[in-house]
């Protein structure tokens, strides 16, 4: 006999119970449930799915990697069955629960951060979660609702929405500019400062060119390296040297002076396909049957956002 939706939920709830009370005996003397009757419903969900969710000793218990997986997925659905009882008792939409998102540093400090405060003021039962990162984060190995990314999306389990066209820029301070020169072909910035992003411990030395006589990799010489993309951008209005930057990181900068971009008839990357296939602006989310409404919702709100201002 297949076990019922509404078994499986309580299952669902129980596995949650036990990991925020750290035992079997804590969470079974809440629901009235002997320790040996907690440990046959554990059993029973790691047969049915085949795989162990908790690591257990007589002291502790701790999650395996696939039991931190479903414990996020399981916090997700029992905070949507919360939803939709609220919102029916109610008679409104209100949206409980986390919201993990991951953003690269610079943008999400001048961008993600402030729509994602505005969206949490309209539902406040929201815990949002934004962690920076200018490296490419596993997005469903760590348990995240969303990511945005700048460029093509290579992996295909997830799904991609373009939010803003962008274009990856050469730029530098006025004043480095006066004192060091303006390069007009890539292999002048040999002689230059460059300002080098390091991702996953990698100096990403090596810029793509694409230009009407066509694709070209310069090695530049980087005078400084950061894997943090804002300091990158404040190191370039301090005049310290050239940056490869997304034209959104760098747009208000532009509009105030303190960077301009130089080479524009070129196109860059970090790799070659970018250089030739664009860097536009994306949020990315797990191609998932299950996808929160507040995901949905929040994803509205940064279509929304940028639509209206950055189109």
């Amino acid at each position: 006999m297949t076990q019922t939706t509404m078994d499986k939920l309580g299952d669902i709830e129980l596995f949650v119970r036990v990991i925020k009370k750290e035992g079997l005996a804590a969470a079974g003397r809440e629901v009235g449930l002997s320790p040996a009757r907690m440990t046959a419903r554990i059993n029973g969900l790691e047969e049915r799915y085949g795989v162990r969710l908790l690591n257990r000793t007589t002291r502790r218990i701790s999650l395996t990697e696939e039991g931190r997986k479903f414990y996020v997925s399981c916090e997700r659905i029992l905070a949507e069955v919360e939803q939709a009882e609220t919102s029916l008792q109610t008679g409104q939409t209100s949206f409980i629960g986390a919201l993990r998102i991951t953003a690269p540093s610079d943008l999400g400090q001048q961008y993600i951060a402030p729509v994602l405060s505005k969206f949490v003021e309209v539902h406040p039962e929201i815990t949002p979660y934004l962690y920076l990162s200018d490296s490419v984060v596993d997005l469903i190995g760590n348990g995240f609702d969303l990511g945005i990314r700048y460029g093509t999306l290579k992996d295909s389990t997830l799904i991609a929405r373009r939010l803003a066209r962008n274009r990856r820029v050469l730029c530098a301070s006025p004043d480095y500019l006066k004192r060091k020169g303006i390069p007009v072909l890539p292999e002048e910035l040999i002689q230059h400062d460059c300002l080098t992003m390091v991702r996953m411990a990698e100096p990403l030395t090596t810029w793509h060119f694409q230009g009407t006589a066509g694709n070209s990799s310069i090695s530049i010489q980087g005078t400084r390296a950061s894997n943090d993309g804002a300091l990158i951008r404040r190191w370039a209005i301090e005049g310290a040297g050239i940056a490869l930057k997304s034209y959104w990181d760098i747009a208000e900068d532009l509009k105030a002076k303190r960077l301009v971009t130089i080479m524009d008839n070129y196109q860059y990357d970090f790799n070659s396909t970018g250089a030739t296939e664009g860097a536009d602006l994306h949020v990315i989310y797990p191609n998932r049957r299950f996808i929160s409404q507040r995901t949905i919702a929040f994803i509205d709100a940064l279509k929304k956002h940028f639509s209206s201002v950055y189109s």
